[in-house]
């Protein structure tokens, strides 16, 4: 969402509608930064390609930390009874290639170059800024 274009307007009408009486303010607006997190599939399928940083909830080959390039957002036939509607992140998984940054000892043990992790398994999952 762009956020310039609204702010004069916005501070117009705070002003006209003496919103925050007598105050002098300094209005801003911000993104939700280059390190956003990602929850939603389509958070995760409109910044394929860039560098993630996942932690999950369950452990995957010994590991809940995983850090490399997202290269794919799969969804997985579901087995669940027809017209129930599924959860959006039910059945989805990631994939995230582990070549594209630098792993850590524990990371290397695992003898993978790529990681596939279930949506539903992910805690917490953000963007690496790559400059």
């Amino acid at each position: 969402m762009k956020t310039a274009p609204i702010q004069p307007d916005f501070g117009v009408l705070l002003d006209v509608e003496d919103l925050i009486p007598g105050a002098e303010y300094t209005l801003e607006a911000s993104s939700p930064g280059l390190d956003r997190k990602l929850s939603k599939p389509e958070e995760f399928q409109r910044f394929m390609g860039s560098l993630v940083k996942v932690q999950t909830f369950e452990a995957i080959r010994n590991n809940r930390h995983w850090q490399g390039r997202l290269v794919a957002l799969v969804s997985q036939v579901s087995e669940s009874r027809p017209g129930a509607p599924d959860p959006p992140e039910s059945g989805k998984t990631i994939t995230i290639d582990l070549n594209a940054v630098k792993q850590n000892s524990k990371t290397k043990k695992t003898g993978v170059n790529t990681v596939e992790i279930a949506l539903d398994n992910i805690e917490k999952a953000q963007l690496v800024p790559e400059i």
